[in-house]
């Protein structure tokens, strides 16, 4: 087997989407898309399974909510109970009206910077490494595919001409 891989540039979104679905037909495996703006029903096409990132969001929040709960606690009922407003401070039920808007930030404070320290992690965007672009032109207004030949059953010519008849404006191998 070869570690050769394909790349087919592409002007316009829907091109691409209609390609991908097109070399999917025909038993060719993508490995990845390269775009300037996230191309609405791709994900399927190529094959990337659901994010399960909501989970990871619900978690992050609740355990801000948690949290957030057991500093207000502390904070205002066991360590310095203070009266404010006459608010009881005996009771954590007693001010939970008070405590909404820290719980609440609490909540998408934690849920927040753990996305965002998730998000780094999986794409592997941690400092010190350069992410993988094999085309600039990408950031701007093309869009490209990338197929690795040896995860593929279908011949590379093959591959090629399919690419040239659904409208790829260039094609290069490395």
């Amino acid at each position: 087997m070869s570690n050769k891989i394909i790349y087919g540039l592409f002007d316009d979104d829907e091109r691409l989407l209609n390609a991908a679905k097109e070399l999917r037909r025909n038993g060719v495996r993508i490995k990845d898309v390269f775009s300037p703006f996230p191309v609405h029903g791709i994900d399927p096409v190529i094959g990337v399974p659901r994010t399960r990132l909501s989970i990871g969001a619900f978690v992050y929040g609740a355990t801000g909510l948690s949290l957030g709960s057991l500093m207000l606690w502390y904070m205002m009922i066991h360590d310095w109970p203070m009266n404010i407003g006459g608010k009881p401070s005996f009771a954590f039920y007693l001010n939970l009206p008070a405590f909404i808007p820290p719980l609440f930030e609490m909540t998408v404070f934690c849920a927040g910077h753990g996305m965002v320290i998730t998000f780094l992690l999986i794409n592997k965007l941690y400092p010190g490494r350069e992410p993988h672009n094999p085309d600039p032109r990408t950031t701007d207004d093309k869009f490209m595919m990338q197929i690795n030949l040896d995860e593929n059953k279908v011949e590379e010519e093959q591959i090629k001409s399919l690419l040239q008849s659904t409208g790829a404006i260039e094609i290069t191998e490395k």
